[in-house]
């Protein structure tokens, strides 16, 4: 028997519309980088609503802001959330729309159901985004799934140069305490997020069910040739870096785009060595960034992309090398989860499609401690890490309404 899921549009928008106030640039800009005064006066903000919807509401050792409606029957709890801080500038919508779905269902689910069998959580993550300190990527999930090193927070630096030490003790958190962070009760996870790209605008739908996050890995590549004059040396006994390169370039992407959907690969940002026009160069430095969310797949794009390195390399005469900066398995969505987002979504009226995600997403660490999946709403133009991103009311209240459903049917 269906459950129909009553959500507040206009409670949905005021609670979208106020939070990007916190750090607010522009018309439509946020930026909120982790433990700065906006992070700090929206984590507030966001306590103070979970409080207002009924919940319990604590804060753990990295500054995760959880908001909790007790079950009856004990057991592990059923959460779902996303992050609060933002790209510099982001928009009002990447993470902190999972973040406030959370709390919304669970106010919803209270208001119309009462008390759950199993606990429910909701949860604003304090950092995903690395947007003050490069490598602290996921340092929220990572604090509750006990991947933060103890040498990390002295280790971890920021752009303007302070350490993830310094900045957690500016809030009055301690970086000893890190570890009481962990969490091993939660049972299921659940994250709403943005789509980040055009898929379910091209299918004129509002959401998507998630399947699988795409494995991820960035490569940071050198080729070495040697630098002479661009007229007086012939085609055909050069070591040009930069033919090395463009070829490379040209061939990964190609790989990729052959493969089809969903493989994915980047080549986002190349270093040339002296980068005069009249110069062969000395050295050129890429990224290439490579994703699939099928573990097969993900090892066959891999191999085909070093494999061209090498040969091209080898051809052209050329020193390569290259180090593996991120290296992120994909995290399937649980089929059980998958199965029930698709059921209720159906009875809730909100037309859907199943599909993976190119990006990755705390999801991906809960994956380490939980049973995941996702649900993503259509993102305008799929535009995303902007202050361009929008996501209409009606779309974002159509995926509450699945989430909320998903929880009921996991908890009640």
């Amino acid at each position: 028997m269906s459950t129909l899921i009553e959500i507040d549009a206009e409670l949905v928008r005021h609670f979208v519309f106020e939070l990007a106030e916190f750090g607010r640039v522009g018309e439509s800009g946020v930026t909120r980088l982790v433990y700065s005064p906006e992070w700090v006066a929206a984590t507030d903000q966001y306590a103070a609503w979970c409080e207002e919807s009924g919940l319990d509401v604590h804060r753990d050792a990295v500054g995760n802001v959880w908001g909790r409606l007790k079950g009856s029957e004990g057991g592990k709890s059923i959460a779902s959330g996303s992050h609060i801080d933002s790209q510099a500038p982001g928009g009002r919508y990447d993470g902190a729309l999972g973040a406030l779905a959370a709390m919304i269902a669970l106010r919803a689910l209270k208001a119309q159901f009462g008390q759950p069998k199993r606990t429910l959580e909701a949860v604003a993550f304090c950092e995903e985004e690395s947007s003050r300190f490069p490598s602290a990527n996921y340092w929220g999930s990572r604090g509750i799934t006990g991947r933060i090193s103890a040498t990390d927070p002295d280790n971890t630096i920021a752009f303007s140069g302070e350490t993830m030490a310094d900045a957690m003790r500016a809030v009055d958190l301690d970086p000893a305490r890190i570890p009481e962070a962990q969490r091993n009760d939660i049972d299921s996870f659940i994250e709403l997020h943005i789509e980040q790209g055009p898929i379910l605008e091209q299918e004129d739908l509002p959401v998507a069910i998630v399947d699988a996050i795409t494995g991820i890995r960035h490569y940071n590549v050198r080729i070495k040739g040697t630098q002479n004059h661009a007229g007086g040396f012939p085609m055909d006994i050069r070591r040009d870096p930069m033919a090395g390169f463009a070829e490379i370039a040209s061939g990964v992407v190609n790989t990729a785009h052959r493969m089809g959907r969903p493989a994915v690969t980047t080549v986002g940002r190349a270093v040339v060595s002296p980068n005069f026009p009249a110069i062969i160069p000395a050295s050129v430095e890429f990224s290439i960034d490579a994703r699939h969310p099928r573990a097969d797949k993900r090892r066959e794009l891999y191999a085909a992309h070093e494999g061209m390195m090498r040969e091209v390399a080898a051809r052209r005469g050329l020193e390569i090398e290259w180090d593996v900066q991120i290296d992120h398995e994909p995290a399937p969505s649980d089929p059980r989860i998958v199965s029930t987002l698709q059921r209720v979504a159906a009875e809730q009226g909100v037309r859907t499609l199943t599909m993976a995600s190119g990006a990755g997403h705390d999801s991906q660490q809960m994956a380490a401690i939980a049973k995941v999946a996702m649900i993503f709403v259509r993102s305008k133009d799929g535009r995303s890490h902007t202050p361009d991103e929008f996501s209409s009311i009606e779309d974002i209240v159509e995926g509450i309404k699945v989430l909320a459903a998903g929880m009921h049917a996991l908890a009640y």
